[in-house]
C-alpha cells in the first residue's frame, strides 16, 4: 500500500512539474508576442517622426542656386495629390525663387504624433527657418507649423500632404 501511496504522489507530482512548465512556456511566449508588438510599434513610431521631421527639413531648406535638386528631394518622399500640386508648380517656383534670389535654411524644433497606424499617419511639426531674398538680404526668421499627413508605401513613409496650421 506504501508502494501506491509513493506511485500516486510521484505521478502528481509529474503533472504538476507538467502544468508548472506549461504555464511558464505559455507566460514566456505571451511576454514575448508582446513585447515584439511594443517594439514593433515604437519602431512605426520613430519612423513616422523621422520621415515628418525629414520632410519639413526638405520643405523649408531650398536655394534657388540648386532649386531642381531642392525640389527633386521633396518630390522623392511625396505623394499622391500632395506630389502633384507641388509638381505642377515646380515651375512656377523655380523661377519665382531665381528671380529673388531665395534661399530658405530649414531647422526642425519639435514633432508629434497625432495619429498612426500601419498605413498612415498625421504628424504636427514646428520648424524655423531663415529666408533671406533680395528683398531681405540679411534673412528673415519664420517659424513654420505644419501637419504632415504620411502614408505607408513600398516599405517607406512618404508626405501625402502637407498644411500651414496655426
Amino acid at each position: 500500500m506504501a508502494a501506491r501511496r509513493t506511485d500516486g504522489m510521484t505521478r502528481a507530482l509529474a503533472a504538476g512539474l507538467v502544468l508548472a512548465i506549461a504555464l511558464t512556456t505559455a507566460a514566456a511566449i505571451w511576454l514575448g508576442v508582446g513585447l515584439a508588438g511594443q517594439r514593433a510599434a515604437e519602431q512605426r513610431r520613430q519612423d513616422v517622426l523621422a520621415a515628418a521631421r525629414q520632410s519639413a527639413l526638405n520643405f523649408t531648406s531650398l536655394d534657388y542656386r540648386h532649386y531642381d535638386r531642392d525640389s527633386a528631394t521633396v518630390l522623392k518622399s511625396a505623394t499622391g495629390e500632395f506630389k502633384k500640386q507641388f509638381s505642377a508648380q515646380s515651375e512656377q517656383l523655380t523661377k519665382l525663387v531665381a528671380e529673388n534670389r531665395s534661399v530658405s535654411e530649414g531647422q526642425v524644433l519639435d514633432a508629434g504624433i497625432v495619429r498612426s497606424d500601419a498605413r498612415s499617419a498625421r504628424v504636427l511639426v514646428v520648424a524655423d527657418s531663415k529666408v533671406s531674398n533680395t528683398a531681405a538680404p540679411e534673412g528673415q526668421a519664420r517659424t513654420y507649423r505644419l501637419q504632415i499627413d504620411l502614408v505607408h508605401r513600398d516599405g517607406r513613409w512618404l508626405t501625402s500632404d502637407v498644411e500651414f496650421v496655426g
